[in-house]
């Protein structure tokens, strides 16, 4: 099986899976400016975190690659918009920033240096945009790895949304876990959030886990909780969106719930994100932008209205997790345990 990704960089044009028809049609689109790539990312036809951030660092390379050069001061001054323009097609994911600010400080390293042509800049910035995606895929891989010790040989696990191959460069990160115990031959059985009201867990984490051979179960995001209380939970794992400096973590909305419910019945919580989902210069998540999205997207389901025509819908997208109900931050550079205020910042500063 070709090792799921939903992105693709094939001569010099960048392709992604649409994940809004998934799972009934797996159909690839080409995003041919940075406009393309802002609506792809806004309306969601790429999602996840990590992804987001490489498909807008590819989106970074297209405006670029646009350009007319004029001057080296021009240049900077065009490829700034379009890091503002593309940074403001979704607030929570910090991974977005993360990955056109590196973009942006390449490109400026090198527009600083007359040694450089236009045309050996756009090759270099090209080159930075392949690397962040071949990172992300080992840093994933790392994560599943160190993931692993934290699993049991037999193990019932709980995860929410979609934080596997397709909200990343490839392999996940809360699924990547999940797929390293799997690899290693543990029994494992999933149960996934359908996670109303995108469905990204009963859509793509399903159409993932169906893919990869793995044993799971889709339930409402409601018999969660219940399913812990009768003991059919052992551990909780989710992606993340934003990871604050006292460790509060933003991600999918229903996500807070989760971690108050295992806390209740006693079960472990992980979070599993790459250390790009880090944001140290926010102090607590009281500060982390919270997503509203439309109304029409509770409202209508597959293009079906499920409530009275008239009604307003409040859809938050994300929700923020506080660090207490938090059993351990899984990276790929190892495993954050509480008091996350102290820890947090003593491991981001040793893996510098």
């Amino acid at each position: 099986m070709r090792e799921l990704s939903p992105l693709r960089w094939r001569d010099k044009r960048l392709y992604i899976i649409d994940q809004r028809l998934l799972p009934a049609k797996e159909k690839w689109v080409e995003l041919k400016d940075e406009r393309d790539v802002f609506f792809a990312i806004r309306d969601m036809q790429i999602r996840g975190a990590p992804a987001i951030g490489i498909v807008a660092a590819f989106g970074f390379l297209l405006g670029l690659r646009r350009l007319k050069f004029r001057s080296r001061k021009y240049v900077v001054k065009k490829l700034r918009h379009i890091h503002r323009f593309l940074g403001s097609a979704r607030p929570t994911a910090i991974n977005l920033m993360w990955a056109l600010n590196r973009m942006l400080k390449r490109a400026e390293s090198l527009l600083v240096e007359d040694r450089y042509q236009f045309e050996d800049i756009i090759k270099i910035v090209e080159s930075e945009a392949i690397n962040i995606l071949n990172e992300d895929v080992k840093v994933n891989r790392m994560i599943g790895k160190n993931g692993n010790q934290l699993i049991p040989t037999s193990a019932s696990i709980l995860t929410h949304c979609n934080a596997g191959a397709l909200a990343v460069g490839g392999y996940g990160t809360a699924i990547g876990v999940i797929r390293s115990a799997f690899e290693e031959g543990k029994n494992i059985t999933v149960f996934v959030d359908e996670t109303r009201p995108y469905l990204q867990g009963a859509r793509l984490t399903s159409y993932e886990l169906k893919k990869l051979g793995i044993r799971h179960f889709v339930i409402t995001d409601n018999a969660a909780g219940f399913l812990m209380r009768l003991g059919k939970i052992d551990l909780v794992i989710t992606g993340a969106d934003r990871i604050v400096r006292n460790g509060d973590t933003a991600n999918k909305i229903g996500t807070y719930s989760l971690a108050v419910l295992a806390k209740e019945n006693k079960i472990p919580f992980y979070v599993a994100a790459p250390l790009s989902t880090f944001d140290m210069d926010l102090k607590d998540g009281s500060r982390i932008p919270v997503e509203e999205r439309s109304s029409e997207e509770v409202v209508v389901i597959a293009g079906k209205r499920i409530a009275p025509k008239g009604i307003k819908a409040i859809h938050l997208g994300f929700d923020v997790t506080p660090a207490k109900y938090i059993d351990a931050i899984i990276t790929e550079r190892g495993i954050i345990y509480p008091p996350y205020k102290k820890n947090i910042i003593k491991f981001i500063n040793s893996s510098k």
